[in-house]
């Protein structure tokens, strides 16, 4: 299913960008737009974990430099039967993690450096067992290349539709039949509802599979309850620096600010993934 969903995104892509190019530059612009959408299907194929690690300057670690979360993952990928992921640490006090990659074989961990003076030992292991349930139920692609084809669409939408807004694109009879002011306000409005429905090809559903399945590697659903309790608290203290197309990346989604990313959130209500966990509703305090 996920395979699925990542032809599903890729082919999205390319018509979104071979539609933007034929309004704006015609059958060259189209032409243009084909051979920078197979780039970019390429690109986040291959590259989008590095990207996305490249974003938050997610520096990697030895396990000589990060013992503890070395030893941790090492610990739950040899019960899982996964290859020994890469980990890293991204430099910000505001406590989170993620994990990214094409399939177990080429994955990443990231934890931010708050989270490890924040968790426990058996907080710290649900967590990392969260992020390697989505390593075994093969979210990582889908979440990754998601996270890149948001971002190029939103980039891509603004410049082409500020571009259309001062003629910077297409011949004279567009500018004629008023196309240029018009494709601007579009582009510019279809920027962040793209970006918000590729974010929605990744369903909530994972966030309690991989909550679940990290449980399941634990045998100890409360610590990961604990910590995502500790998470949801610290991280509205300590709000990261991050963007909509990456949100659902990590395991609590980082506090973008807008009305629309809350509203279109990829996660479901932490309260609920802790009821799940421990079959008691969460109380979180103001």
């Amino acid at each position: 299913m996920n395979t699925l969903k990542t032809a599903f995104l890729l082919t999205l892509l390319t018509l979104f960008l071979v539609f933007v190019g034929s309004y704006l530059g015609g059958r060259n612009g189209m032409v243009l737009a084909l051979i920078f959408a197979g780039i970019m299907n390429f690109v986040s194929y291959f590259f989008s974990d590095k990207i996305a690690l490249a974003m938050y300057s997610a520096q990697p670690v030895t396990r000589e430099q990060a013992p503890r979360i070395y030893g941790i993952v090492e610990r739950l990928a040899g019960r899982t039967g996964l290859p020994m992921p890469k980990i890293y640490v991204i430099p910000t006090e505001s406590p989170n993690a993620f994990a990214t990659g094409r399939n177990p074989n080429h994955a990443s961990v990231a934890v931010t450096h708050g989270i490890l003076g924040l968790l426990n030992d058996e907080e710290m292991e649900g967590v990392l067992a969260h992020e390697l349930g989505h390593v075994r139920n093969r979210d990582i692609l889908i979440s990754s290349v998601a996270a890149t084809i948001a971002g190029a669409i939103t980039v891509l939408a603004r410049m082409f539709g500020w571009a259309a807004m001062f003629g910077g694109y297409g011949g004279r009879d567009d500018r004629d039949r008023g196309g240029g002011a018009l494709g601007a306000l579009f582009m510019l409005i279809l920027a962040p509802i793209a970006a918000t429905l590729i974010q929605l090809a990744v369903s909530r559903s994972r966030e309690y599979a991989a909550d679940e399945t990290g449980a399941h590697i634990t045998g100890n659903p409360y610590a990961l309850a604990s910590a995502l309790q500790k998470l949801e608290a610290y991280s509205k203290r300590v709000p990261m620096q991050a963007t909509p197309s990456t949100a659902h990346l990590f395991i609590i989604p980082p506090a973008i600010g807008t009305t629309l990313a809350s509203l279109f959130s990829t996660h479901p209500p932490t309260a609920k993934r802790i009821e799940r966990l421990t079959g008691r509703a969460a109380e979180f305090q103001s």
